[in-house]
């Protein structure tokens, strides 16, 4: 049986999608993003006057994007151990891979679920990483 699940304090997705969907004991997610729930911020994205995108910094794109996909696990009635497969999207693997390599160490101590990291030219919104997650639930 599939099952929808949106949760409530994560962001708004970009597009007409679910953040996860239930199929047994898999919770499969949606693209994550580091934007800030509840708003359209986006954290790390430095903006001239006229909110045009200049930069990015990926370091605080990470923890936010980690803290979201935290949150929609959890409201799905999972936990970041339960991880099992991630790939990440960066928009620059040269400039942005050690730092986030770095951070994403940090976050998997306990659990080190499979990874996948992939380069791309962009994404949906500003923004420098995107998550893509696979978890059990219990």
């Amino acid at each position: 049986m599939k099952q929808k699940n949106i949760p409530s304090k994560a962001p708004e997705p970009v597009g007409n999608y679910p953040y996860v969907r239930k199929v047994g004991n898999l919770l499969f997610l949606s693209g994550v993003g580091p934007r800030k729930p509840g708003t359209k911020i986006i954290p790390g994205v430095m903006v001239d006057g006229q909110g045009n995108p200049l930069g990015h910094d990926i370091e605080i794109q990470c923890h936010s994007v980690f803290e979201n996909v935290k949150i929609i696990l959890e409201e799905a009635g999972s936990s970041w151990d339960n991880l099992v497969d991630i790939t990440v999207f960066l928009t620059n693997m040269k400039r942005d891979f050690d730092i986030y390599n770095s951070i994403y160490s940090e976050y998997f101590q306990r659990n080190q679920p499979c990874r996948t990291t992939v380069e791309v030219v962009s994404l949906p919104t500003p923004i420098a990483i995107e998550l893509k997650c696979i978890a059990t639930i219990e």
